[in-house]
C-alpha cells in the first residue's frame, strides 16, 4: 500500500474530509449550510464551457488546498472567524473528491487528473 501515490492520495483526501466534517460539527455551524454549499466548488468546472485551459485553471483554483490555506491565513490576520466554516465545507469537497478519485485537471481533457483518468 505504501508504495501506491494513489491509494495513498486517497486516504490523505479520506483524512481531510473526516478533519473538515469533525471541525465542522465543532464549530457549531449549520448543517444546511453544509449540505447547501458542498458541491459548490465543483460550479467552477463551467470553465469548460470556454475551453480545457480555462476550464482546468479555474477548476485547479478552488480544488487545491494552497488557496484554502491562503483564504484560511486571510481570515485569521483579518479576525474574521465566522468565515471558517465556509473554509471546512470547502476542504471538506476536496478532501470527498480525492477519495473519489478526482484530482487536480490537466489541461488536455476533463478526465485527466493528477490521481487517474477518470
Amino acid at each position: 500500500m505504501l508504495t501506491k501515490p494513489v491509494v495513498l492520495l486517497r486516504m490523505e483526501g479520506l483524512a481531510l474530509l473526516v478533519a473538515s466534517v469533525v471541525l465542522y460539527r465543532h464549530s457549531h455551524a449549520n448543517w444546511a449550510l453544509f449540505a447547501a454549499l458542498f458541491l459548490g466548488p465543483d460550479l467552477f468546472m463551467h470553465g469548460y464551457l470556454v475551453n480545457t485551459r480555462v476550464g482546468a485553471a479555474l477548476y485547479n483554483l478552488v480544488h487545491t488546498l494552497f488557496t484554502v490555506g491562503v483564504a484560511m491565513a486571510v481570515i485569521y490576520f483579518a479576525g474574521q472567524p465566522r468565515w471558517l466554516p465556509y473554509l471546512l465545507i470547502w476542504t471538506a469537497h476536496i478532501g470527498f473528491d480525492r477519495v473519489l478519485g478526482y484530482g487536480l485537471k490537466y489541461p488536455t481533457l476533463f478526465k485527466d487528473t493528477h490521481l487517474q483518468r477518470v
